[in-house]
């Protein structure tokens, strides 16, 4: 039997990021309509981390499993705090078809799922934009929110000066802000992509209008002031985004479910989006497996036109 084997330089090549946001508001449909087969995401830690499991199913198309952790103490063995491999199986015979680096697929999808939320809930208008973080996730949502809005003007803060200054030499339209602060204050879109197991912003210095994206993940609580997103028009990917940890976000806990809405039911038209030019909407991603599954099926369905990729016997 052979895996289709797709390395991280493979999957940069081979993504469309454009196509991926519209495969996401697919996936984020259909998973509104009930269509996924998606099981709570599972947790297995050790002394050192974490390793979760995330598996989905879309009729049509593969199964898809991704296995991540996250062990914040790599930087001493000079690896990145998370690592990713993602699965697909052939939804006919269970047959193992494909592995992808899913480090990669990770940061494309995540950050393809906020600019979503920022094509869903932010105003069309919007021109400025503060990054938060200067990581994986940092770089990967200069890439993709500029996709979808116009974005004139970027503004980095991190707590690594040399990881920022690297940021923002990668687009000429960013500068380096001298903190958190003076990035969010007065941008239209503020994506949040930290680490951070406390809040990182104020709810006040965040300006009416304004779009809030935080995708950073660590419980119990995380980057996110829950107070923000209990003040905020709130989106998720689906409400189970209010159930404790591993299954949902430690920012939400306590919260109301109803006051989530799902981004599918915005695509759908069940539920409203953007309700006012002064409204702050707030989009807190937990990550689903549908997501993986969408980013991975493009990629693999790329990788099979054009002959990329290794092929592995098992």
């Amino acid at each position: 039997m052979q895996v289709l084997s797709l390395s991280g330089a493979d999957v940069a090549r081979l993504l469309d990021r454009d196509a991926l946001v519209d495969a996401l508001a697919d996936a984020f449909a259909a998973l509104t309509r009930a269509e996924v087969s998606a099981p709570p995401r599972s947790q297995v830690a050790t002394d050192a981390g974490i390793l979760l499991s995330m598996s989905a199913h879309r009729r049509g198309g593969p199964i898809g499993v991704k296995l991540v952790t996250v062990f914040e103490g790599n930087a001493a063995y000079g690896l990145p705090t998370h690592l990713a491999i993602v699965a697909l199986f052939d939804e006919k015979t269970g047959a193992p078809v494909a592995l992808v680096d899913g480090a990669s697929i990770t940061a494309a999808r995540t950050a393809g799922a906020s600019a979503l939320s920022c094509r869903l809930a932010s105003r069309p208008e919007s021109r400025t934009l503060a990054i938060l973080g200067a990581g994986v996730q940092a770089r990967a949502h200069l890439a993709a929110i500029p996709r979808v809005r116009p974005i004139e003007e970027i503004r980095v803060a991190s707590l690594f000066p040399d990881e920022t200054a690297a940021l923002a030499a990668l687009d000429p339209r960013t500068r380096v802000a001298g903190s958190f602060e003076e990035a969010v204050r007065g941008a239209d879109i503020v994506a949040m992509c930290t680490s951070s197991p406390e809040p990182v912003i104020e709810p006040g210095w965040v300006t009416p209008g304004a779009h809030v994206t935080s995708v950073g993940y660590h419980p119990p609580a995380g980057e996110l002031p829950p107070a923000l997103a209990a003040a905020a028009h709130l989106f998720v990917e689906t409400r189970l985004a209010f159930e404790p940890p591993p299954v949902g976000c430690g920012e939400l806990a306590g919260l109301d479910p109803s006051l989530g809405t799902e981004l599918g039911e915005v695509i759908l038209g069940t539920r409203p989006g953007r309700t006012s030019a002064d409204e702050v909407t707030v989009y807190k991603a937990m990550g689903h497996a549908v997501e993986d599954l969408a980013a991975a099926s493009l990629v693999y369905g790329r990788a099979r036109e054009l002959g990329v990729g290794t092929r592995v016997e098992l």
